[in-house]
């Protein structure tokens, strides 16, 4: 399940019909005030023109979903509501969007009906998709992850939309309010003594009654706020080169040694993969860190490919999780 929610558009977006139009930043943003021409160059290298800060937003992926939300902005369409209300709490929808259809395959016809101002997508969709997408509405695409700079890709898709909104100076707050939880929680862990501890978060799924797991290297953007906050991430398999992310079994966790091990389950899933999953798996059992009591499962509804809200509530629920 986690696999595919990742890989038919993210890998891993959500929302349903309003019947008022999104909200912007107050008038104190001056890209808000103004009925100017907004032109932007999107992940695609298309330019994107607007009339003005765009009001009736559609966003096609929860990550991209989450950032017009976070900026104040009420998306009139959302892909997979339902999954984005089980799996991004840290971000709730202030509104009744209307379900745009799934993250890999959006309706044209929903987001048409919806007369947008503008479509918020990602590079997770196909360029097929996208043209489609672009005689509908003005599309902005976002780059959906990347390995290299996990963290500077969450702002800029940020700022990027925020520029698209009308919205800069919430997209600074926001920012802002991450970089002082990043320090907060690198202080609670260096107070505690835990700067540097060896740390490895993962997710997982069952098919078949065999459990995959599913590395997040230094590349993903967990990985890189977990670095971020001073612990040393253990994974040394390679990740790819968007989402940082590696897929091993349950014998790939042999290497991993004395470490700190914390992963995300959702109860809509269903089988927790690795409490139920592995429960009875002797390899798992005899891992260090699962004898030592050393394995934590952080609160659902962090959404692992989010933005600076759902990565703060991360660095709450690790740090809650190692101070203990």
């Amino acid at each position: 399940m986690r696999r595919s929610l990742v890989l038919t558009a993210s890998t891993a977006v959500a929302a349903l019909a309003l019947t008022a139009c999104g909200t912007t930043e107050p008038a104190a943003d001056p890209a808000a005030k103004t009925s100017a021409k907004i032109t932007l160059t999107d992940a695609t290298g298309t330019t994107v023109t607007l009339d003005g800060p765009a009001k009736r937003v559609v966003g096609t992926e929860w990550g991209a979903v989450e950032s017009i939300v976070s900026l104040g902005v009420d998306p009139v369409g959302v892909a997979d509501v339902k999954g984005y209300t089980n799996y991004d709490s840290a971000v709730p929808l202030k509104n009744s969007p209307k379900d745009i259809g799934t993250r890999g395959e959006p309706s044209t016809d929903t987001i048409a009906s919806l007369s947008p101002d503008l479509v918020v997508a990602t590079t997770d969709l196909s360029s097929a998709v996208l043209k489609q997408l672009r005689k509908v509405a003005p599309v902005l695409t976002l780059r959906s992850a990347d390995a290299s700079d996990p963290i500077g890709r969450m702002e800029d898709n940020l700022d990027l939309v925020a520029r698209a909104t009308g919205t800069t100076a919430k997209a600074a707050k926001v920012k802002k309010s991450f970089d002082a939880k990043i320090a907060e929680g690198t202080k609670a862990l260096s107070e505690a003594g835990l700067d540097g501890t060896k740390y490895a978060f993962a997710d997982g799924y069952v098919v078949s009654n065999q459990v995959t797991v599913r590395p997040y290297t230094s590349g993903s953007l967990i990985g890189a706020v977990s670095e971020r906050i001073g612990l040393k991430n253990a994974w040394t398999v390679k990740g790819d080169k968007n989402y940082g992310l590696a897929s091993t079994d349950v014998e790939g966790l042999t290497g991993l040694g004395d470490v700190r091990f914390a992963y995300i389950a959702n109860d809509k899933d269903g089988e927790d993969p690795f409490a139920d999953g592995l429960a009875k798996n002797s390899v798992w059992k005899s891992l260090k860190f699962v004898r030592k009591n050393h394995v934590t499962r952080l609160p659902d509804g962090i959404w692992m490919f989010g933005g600076p809200e759902s990565m703060e509530a991360y660095v709450d629920a690790v740090v809650d999780a190692l101070t203990k």
